[in-house]
């Protein structure tokens, strides 16, 4: 088992964008694992926007990427007591607007679309879907 040295400051300055919160938030209420195609069709966010954001929370120490093939499958860090604690405080925040609920609707109805629980078809919105996964 190898330590991780995470500095609290970048937690915070990675959820500092309000498109990290939902990436976070996303991957804490489904307690998923998910690509970048799936995050693109889930959050209506461009491709390129959503892969820096997935680096920085990476970098930060908030998620682990396992790669299969051409995609790469993208997973909350847990079993950290403070980060478990940090991803029930996302939960917590409040979604007057529902946009928290939108996107989990759209990442279920997305993952409907799995071959044997693996993400195969790229990226589903067409306006979205110029370059690629």
């Amino acid at each position: 088992m190898h330590s991780i040295n995470i500095k609290p400051q970048e937690i915070f300055q990675a959820l500092a964008d309000p498109t990290r919160i939902r990436i976070a938030r996303l991957l804490a209420d489904t307690g998923e694992e998910a690509c970048l195609c799936e995050l693109v069709d889930s959050l209506l966010e461009p491709q390129y926007k959503l892969s820096r954001h997935v680096k920085v929370l990476r970098q930060a120490g908030l998620l682990s990427a396992v790669k299969e093939g051409r995609w790469v499958y993208h997973r909350l860090v847990e079993g950290i007591p403070y980060l478990d604690r940090l991803y029930e405080a996302l939960q917590s925040l409040p979604d007057a607007d529902g946009d928290f609920a939108r996107d989990v609707e759209r990442f279920r109805q997305r993952m409907c679309l799995r071959e044997d629980g693996r993400c195969r078809i790229g990226i589903q919105t067409s306006e979205l879907a110029a370059g690629g996964e």
